[in-house]
């Protein structure tokens, strides 16, 4: 069922100086729930009233109702010189096949991001095994488990370090690290 929404105090005058009552009227959509909008123009003076084609499509009368008490004397004066004019003819082409029968294929294998270490737990070693600890405790779960996988540290996999506490994966690290350190001084001082 057509409605007017909003009755436009103020009248809108056109380019030659009439003046028009301006009207926002919407109704629902056929087939759909939506409801659209548009503006009509009553000459004062009489004559034939104007129309606009749908200046809007609103989820509801509500919607479509507050569309209208947005509208401007600006907006107004160009909806009535829309109607005047009439709606340009929008040429439609017939429809055209796609050249291609699906999307083109990705570029190429997705790439594993991978979020890196923050630290480097060797040269931290070097500097002390204190030192160490105290940087790995000041990190966050994550992170001890990227240096873990990065440096290779350990032989548990992704899905078991990231249910381990932050105290097990540090004593994980600090442990390899230390194995490995000593190993290398161990095989430095046999040869």
């Amino acid at each position: 069922m057509t409605e007017t929404l909003l009755q436009f105090q103020a009248p809108v005058a056109a380019p030659d100086g009439r003046r028009y009552e301006a009207r926002a009227c919407g109704a629902p959509m056929a087939g759909a729930t939506t409801w659209q909008g548009w503006l009509e123009f009553i000459p004062i003076d009489g004559g034939e009233p104007l129309r606009t084609g749908r200046e809007t499509t609103q989820p509801n009368r509500a919607d479509a109702e507050y569309w209208a008490t947005g509208l401007t004397s600006v907006f107004l004066e160009g909806a009535l010189r829309r109607a005047l004019d009439g709606q340009p003819a929008i040429p439609v082409l017939p429809p055209q096949p796609s050249i291609f029968p699906e999307p083109a294929p990705p570029a190429g294998p997705p790439v594993a991001v991978h979020p890196g270490s923050v630290l480097d737990p060797f040269s931290v070693y070097e500097k002390g095994e204190a030192l160490l600890r105290r940087q790995l405790g000041a990190l966050s779960a994550w992170h001890l488990v990227n240096i873990a996988l990065d440096y290779e540290l350990t032989s548990y996999d992704l899905a078991t370090l990231n249910r381990l506490p932050a105290t097990e994966l540090i004593e994980i690290i600090v442990g390899a690290v230390r194995h490995t350190i000593d190993a290398r001084h161990a095989g430095a001082t046999h040869r």
